[in-house]
């Protein structure tokens, strides 16, 4: 048991990440992650090192998971299910809570280095663009664009040819430059803590004229489980302005998720106290917010607070 551990415990932030990617979500993640370390304790016995225990620990997640996909919907954001509004006035979509929504994070669950260096793969956009694919391509894309297996390693993976991985990635490839994130997206700006503390600032106070000087012209806003998203400075600051922005109504802790900038959310109750509300998670083009995803899901703060003291 005490070398099972030794053995296998130091992959299981990556391992999570991994999971995340093909899942979508937090939850699910943590629990494929759980039920492979119980099939690798299982099966250590009989492990005779014809792989490294890290790639053995790699088949069995994507088995694991691609196991799980075959009866789970996959988890959307707004911006994968329809067009924006460009109008803060539109009649906003009832939230639809039995839809699967794609979620947040935290960074501090992951590899430290790893997200420093930008290899974990989990930004938003990109996870959101991964879940428009078959859950085969995903694991085929991932495992080589990634992790940077080979070819013939992810075959043995999938229990595939080379050839059909091959394929796999040519058509993964083809649809994430379809329909995925553009470079910019993917890319962290640097020094993001200045921008960060005045949108709080601003955010905090209800100051639409603030908030204009830090949003890119074509930001746009998403808000799973409310499917209306809106794009445009001009709509995104109507619907804060009209629907969102109260003096005092709000708080604001500085985290981290996916890699990215992000803010837990406390509104204030009738009775005078703070109480979890989600998590926004920014994306930052040069040094304005391009995007604003406010997971408004209560039941994500929890996971955040438990990873650690949220940091910038």
């Amino acid at each position: 048991m005490t070398d099972f551990a030794a053995e296998t415990e130091p992959f299981r932030p990556e391992l999570l990440a991994h999971c995340y990617r093909l899942l979508g979500s937090l939850h699910d993640a943590e629990d494929l992650v759980q039920e492979t370390y119980l099939r690798a304790w299982r099966a250590f016995g009989g492990f005779e090192g014809r792989s490294s225990v890290r790639r053995w620990l790699y088949k069995i997640a994507t088995s694991a998971c691609l196991t799980a996909l075959e009866t789970r919907a996959r988890r959307p954001l707004p911006s994968g299910l329809g067009a924006p509004a460009d109008d803060h006035r539109v009649a906003v979509a009832a939230a639809e809570p039995s839809v699967p929504w794609l979620q947040p994070i935290p960074d501090a669950r992951l590899d430290p280095a790893a997200v420093v260096a930008g290899r974990t793969g989990v930004r938003l956009a990109f996870v959101a663009a991964l879940q428009l694919l078959p859950a085969r391509q995903r694991a085929v894309l991932t495992q080589r664009d990634v992790l940077g297996f080979r070819t013939a390693e992810v075959a043995d993976l999938l229990g595939t040819t080379p050839a059909a991985v091959d394929s796999a990635l040519r058509r993964a490839r083809g649809r994430l430059a379809e329909a995925g994130p553009v470079e910019a997206d993917l890319a962290e700006p640097a020094g993001p803590a200045r921008l960060l503390d005045r949108y709080v600032d601003a955010f905090v106070r209800a100051d639409p004229a603030a908030l204009v000087t830090l949003l890119r012209a074509d930001v746009e806003l998403e808000m799973p489980p409310i499917p209306t998203w809106f794009t445009g400075r001009d709509a995104v600051l109507g619907f804060l302005s009209h629907r969102v922005l109260r003096p005092g109504a709000w708080r604001l802790v500085p985290t981290r998720a996916n890699g990215q900038p992000a803010l837990l959310e406390y509104e204030r109750t009738g009775a005078g106290r703070f109480e979890a509300h989600g998590i926004q998670v920014l994306t930052l083009t040069g040094a304005r917010i391009a995007r604003i995803t406010a997971f408004n899901d209560a039941s994500l703060v929890p996971a955040f607070a438990a990873a650690g003291q949220p940091v910038r």
